[in-house]
């Protein structure tokens, strides 16, 4: 009876040791499992999140399709540019046709007409229709007389002569005038000023 405890006994050392080896193998397979499933799940997010060079990819492909539109946009401005200025004066020139078919009709009515009164009145009636089609696309002449201040934004001094006191570093005579298209000088009136004794 001895031996026969002695044989379970030892049945059961082998078999708790068979167990404890089977718990072991049962654990490191479990382990083993838990570490591929992690690797598996971190190789997901690096694949999800993209890498430095797929970031700098994009980048430059960003850059080189807003550097294009820039570019489409400058040479369709420019273009579009030129256009107008090609065209700008397309309105004024309509505009001033009709004076110089007055012109036209005033050179072949003075032809054979020795009337200088009636020529002058034509001349003026041409000259008005001119200033009225100027003024209607915003120019207009400065006002300038004897004695104002000389003000070099809006005056060119061609010369100076000597002048009464009263007139010193003042306009003594308006040459050609001068006139502004808005708030823009487009010419500058020309005067003589009264130089300082």
């Amino acid at each position: 009876m001895k031996e026969t405890k002695e044989k379970v006994n030892k049945e059961q050392e082998v078999s708790e040791e068979q167990e404890a080896q089977v718990k072991d193998e049962q654990i490191e397979e479990q382990e083993e499992q838990d570490g591929q499933e992690k690797a598996e799940n971190e190789a997901e997010e690096e694949s999800t999140e993209p890498t430095l060079e797929e970031q700098l990819g994009e980048a430059k492909d960003k850059y080189l399709r807003l550097y294009s539109e820039f570019e489409n946009f400058r040479r369709r401005t420019s273009k579009e540019k030129l256009d107008l200025i090609s065209t700008a004066n397309k309105d004024l020139m309509a505009d001033l046709l009709p004076v110089l078919d007055d012109f036209e009709r005033a050179m072949n009515a003075s032809e054979g007409s020795e009337d200088i009164k009636a020529l002058r009145e034509g001349m003026e009636l041409i000259q008005n229709k001119l200033n009225k089609s100027l003024q209607n696309r915003g120019l207009k002449k400065m006002e300038v007389k004897k004695g104002d201040d000389f003000d070099d934004e809006k005056h060119e001094a061609i010369t100076q002569i000597p002048a009464e006191k009263k007139l010193e570093g003042k306009i003594v005579d308006v040459v050609e005038n001068g006139y502004t298209l808005g708030e823009t000088v487009v010419r500058f009136a020309k005067v003589v000023v009264g130089a300082k004794q």
